[in-house]
């Protein structure tokens, strides 16, 4: 149809005499072998410190940001050497494919991070009823830049919700999904991403047998829940980077998410105000479910996006 050759992938390399696109051979392997070296490069930077302190004490920290940003800041050569092996050309700049641009930038902002805060609409009320503070109380704290400083200024806030949520977004969206999406398709690619996001979250457990931090069952579990969050939450940042082509909307998500952390159920369940609070975590999902495909609609972030240029076929996710 003229609707799919005009919005087929700008890719030079060879192709049939139809003009449909022919993957490189052995691309997916090599797609998956990057992706993989780039996950174990970033765990493992974490451990270059030999060190008999927790992870969250300051100096581990300090080390590990020292570390895992120049493990992030090389992350995309990975993504330059795997399209220089692969022979892949497209129009997009390497930047622009890794969601590094100015097109649609201030939607980029805006709408994914509301869309999320959306979904934490139960945990948002709950903490807003709990909250011994008045609204202007908050925002008078929002903007005094003592309490900036004193964020800034804490290694462990700093780590959840600067350094965390920049370099994993770049290392495990930004570079991985380009390497993905020419093999796999951008819909296979939102689901199999994740995994190297979740397996990556298993170094916790290393930590945790190693300081006795409960029992070898509950660390077991406490893992597979992680790897279980953590891969649902990947596909939900791989899917907005996909649909918007921009890193900002993953990484200030992720920064939300980490603050909020896994919605408090159980707690819900016995607060005073109970039916107003569950019925906040419904109407939450509900209104997400309904606006998931609207407020990441690709035109208004400039279409198609740059990493579904690189689909061979066209894609209900790259479309408005």
């Amino acid at each position: 149809m003229a609707g799919e050759e005009e919005f087929s992938p700008e890719l030079l390399t060879a192709r049939r005499s139809n003009g449909d696109f022919v993957p490189p051979e052995g691309l997916c392997g090599l797609s998956v072998l990057s992706c993989l070296l780039l996950a174990c490069s970033y765990v493992g930077s974490l451990y270059v410190w030999r060190s008999d302190l927790p992870r969250d004490h300051p100096a581990v920290i300090k080390r590990r940001f020292t570390s895992v940003l120049i493990v992030s800041g090389l992350s995309p050569l990975f993504v330059w050497a795997w399209r220089e092996f692969t022979g892949i050309r497209t129009v997009s700049s390497l930047l622009a494919l890794m969601g590094i641009r100015f097109e649609g930038l201030i939607p980029a902002i805006i709408l994914p991070l509301l869309l999320t805060m959306v979904l934490f609409l139960g945990p948002l009320m709950q903490l807003a009823m709990d909250c011994p503070w008045s609204f202007m109380d908050g925002i008078r704290v929002a903007f005094d830049p003592w309490f900036w400083m004193l964020c800034f200024s804490d290694m462990r806030w700093l780590r959840n919700q600067v350094v965390a949520p920049l370099t994993e977004e770049l290392v495990f969206r930004a570079c991985m999904l380009p390497m993905l999406v020419p093999c796999a398709g951008p819909t296979t690619a939102i689901f199999t991403c994740p995994l190297f996001f979740g397996v990556a979250h298993f170094h916790h457990v290393i930590e945790l047998l190693r300081f006795r931090q409960g029992t070898l069952s509950g660390i077991f579990f406490s893992a597979v829940f992680q790897f279980s969050y953590t891969a649902v939450f990947g596909a939900y940042t791989a899917f907005i980077f996909i649909r918007t082509g921009h890193l900002v909307g993953p990484v200030l998500c992720h920064s939300f998410c980490n603050y909020m952390g896994f919605p408090a159920i159980s707690t819900a369940l016995e607060h005073p105000h109970r039916i107003t609070v569950l019925s906040s975590y419904l109407l939450g999902v509900l209104l997400f479910l309904l606006l998931l495909f609207p407020f990441t609609d690709p035109s208004y972030y400039g279409l198609p996006t740059p990493v579904c240029t690189l689909t061979s076929s066209l894609s209900s996710l790259c479309l408005p």
